[in-house]
């Protein structure tokens, strides 16, 4: 089990550090966004290119950062039904939820998208948008995006199992609500050493 579990950490690190990386794109979205606006409003200039970027921008992070979520467990549950389970159900929630659904859903959505994709890059298929961006890239972020989540789940899997037999503590366990232990961190963060 300790093996599965260093196997756990290095897909937790790889998912955390391009998630990180990858939320940055928002930043740039964001700046290509108005800058679109404002040359369309002020300008009279529109780009389908620039358009069709913000778009797989916000694609890429959706799908690279889904991982980075699940694994920090700020993903959708019905924590109002979950909180009131004992630990021990709660945890067998989430390993068939994980086993029956989450892992099933990545494979299909991998061995389904991947002749999508290659299909697509053969031809290069561009898009039907006048100035538009080629679609290949795009539709490789469902092969990409579902390849990263199913390796989370594994790592999810791994964690859940190893806390159930007690080799490790529950890595979500807390007191504090995420908003209050990210807002806690950031104030630890801000506080001048003494």
């Amino acid at each position: 089990m300790h093996a599965l579990l260093a196997v756990s950490r290095i897909i937790d690190a790889i998912n955390m550090r391009l998630g990180k990386w990858v939320s940055w794109l928002v930043v740039i979205v964001v700046i290509i966004s108005a800058a679109n606006a404002v040359s369309r409003k002020m300008l009279g200039l529109s780009s389908n290119a620039w358009l069709e970027l913000q778009w797989i921008m916000f694609s890429i992070i959706f799908m690279v950062c889904s991982p980075w979520t699940l694994m920090s467990n700020e993903h959708i549950r019905i924590d109002i039904v979950n909180t009131a389970f004992p630990k021990s159900v709660r945890n067998w929630i989430d390993i068939v939820g994980h086993v029956a659904f989450l892992l099933p859903l990545t494979i299909v959505m991998i061995v389904t998208g991947w002749p999508f994709f290659v299909a697509s890059f053969e031809l290069n298929e561009q898009s039907f948008n006048a100035g538009g961006l080629p679609q290949w890239p795009a539709k490789s972020l469902v092969v990409i995006g579902f390849t990263l989540l199913f390796f989370q789940g594994i790592s999810e899997l791994i964690k859940r199992i190893a806390v159930m037999r007690g080799l490790i503590p529950d890595p979500y366990e807390q007191t504090l609500s995420p908003a209050e232990a990210e807002a806690e961190r950031l104030l630890a963060e801000i506080k001048p050493d003494n």
